[in-house]
């Protein structure tokens, strides 16, 4: 709110005297008139028309510099934010080495006739270079002698300092607001300028189920920079060439930030890190927090449809996880306990394959029947020969 009103002072301000600047002007304008009236009372008629005029103009341009303006300054803040506190210090460390440096030969230089000053603004540029360049070099060794100039951060902690970068499919899938407000997802949270275009054209997509998820994931990213505790911004940044694809500007973008990109695309999370990019994969930690089913464990599930399999039937658990129960085509739209045969990994997720407690019993049953038959007939067969 505080920078809005102090542009559109500025704006106001710099309007004003535009309008100054022009009804002056205009005075100008109308001497060349002076033996000829276009109509009666044109002189307060033009001195308005150019006032008017220039403070459209005035504020027009002043409302777009200073726009630019916040939004460099704002980059800036948030490019220094992200600066390691030992890079910070080795800086300033460097800038103050030179500067010490150019006030001692700085008089002797300035004495020389003609370029002596000269020679000490270059001199002063060339001794803090290499200044900031020396001390960034021994950031380690400043750790010891400025322990709590931030150096002693443990390097564990610099990927949770990482950017992270949002691609299309992770912001329409959803899920990643609620992992980013569990605390899940440190640091800023960037949504590159070309994503965020690409949702704009999915939401106005003329296919009716597209552009519903246009939408949605333009809701959440209103909804997640409306969240106090995150940081969401609109990262504008112009990576490769026009009409390359978004995943490929997505991974460059991610290898010049030194940021991780955060994904469910399949295909994306390989490219990237072939590249050596860092990725956060919602589907692995979704995977990863799914409760562990053992076989021989009993499941209480309701089966909804038929499988693939004749005699199948398929239900799923409350995260989504597929069950298939064989036998189970009998059961559809019953709730029934199982017993868990076996646990199938796939690329989708897990598999778990089931059958109905009463089939399990009848095995059973069957089993323990087919041994006496069995037992009692091998018993007749020895006592023939006899």
């Amino acid at each position: 709110m505080v920078p809005r009103l102090i542009g559109f002072l500025m704006s106001s301000l710099i309007a004003a005297l535009s309008a100054w600047v022009l009804a002056e002007w205009s005075k100008v304008y109308i001497s060349t008139f002076r033996d000829w009236y276009p109509f009666r009372g044109f002189e307060r008629t033009y001195h308005i028309v150019f006032a008017a005029f220039g403070a459209i103009i005035g504020f027009t341009i002043s409302s777009l510099i200073y726009r630019q303006a916040l939004e460099l300054w704002n980059r800036l803040i948030s490019d220094i934010r992200r600066i390691p506190s030992r890079d910070k210090l080795a800086v300033v460390m460097g800038i103050f080495i030179g500067l010490g440096m150019t006030a001692l030969v700085g008089p002797l230089l300035a004495r020389i006739p003609d370029y002596g000053w000269q020679l000490v603004v270059l001199t002063g540029f060339l001794c803090i270079y290499f200044g900031v360049a020396i001390t960034l070099s021994m950031k380690e060794e400043l750790q010891f002698f400025f322990p709590g100039g931030g150096a002693a951060l443990p390097s564990q902690a610099a990927p949770a300092l990482q950017p992270k970068l949002l691609d299309t499919n992770v912001i329409i899938d959803g899920r990643i607001a609620d992992v980013a407000r569990a605390g899940f997802i440190e640091g800023t949270i960037l949504i590159p300028r070309f994503v965020l275009e690409e949702l704009h054209l999915i939401a106005d997509s003329s296919d009716t189920l597209k552009r519903n998820r246009g939408r949605r994931g333009l809701d959440i990213l209103n909804d997640m920079q409306e969240e106090a505790d995150l940081r969401v911004e609109i990262h504008d940044a112009e990576i490769g060439h026009p009409g390359e694809p978004v995943d490929a500007q997505l991974v460059q973008l991610a290898k010049e930030m030194d940021a991780a990109i955060v994904t469910n695309d399949f295909n994306l999370n390989k490219v990237a890190q072939l590249q050596g990019v860092r990725v956060l994969n919602v589907n692995e930690l979704a995977n990863a927090v799914k409760p562990v089913v053992l076989p021989g464990e009993e499941l209480q599930v309701n089966i909804v449809r038929e499988g693939k399999e004749p005699e199948q039937g398929v239900a799923y658990l409350d995260d989504g996880t597929m069950v298939v129960v064989e036998r189970g085509k009998d059961y559809i739209g019953e709730t029934v306990r199982i017993v868990v045969t076996s646990v199938l990994q796939t690329v989708a997720g897990k598999m778990i394959f089931g059958n109905p407690m009463d089939g399990v019993h009848g095995l059973q049953e069957n089993s323990h029947r087919g041994h006496r038959v069995d037992s009692s007939g091998g018993a007749r067969r020895k006592a023939r020969p006899s």
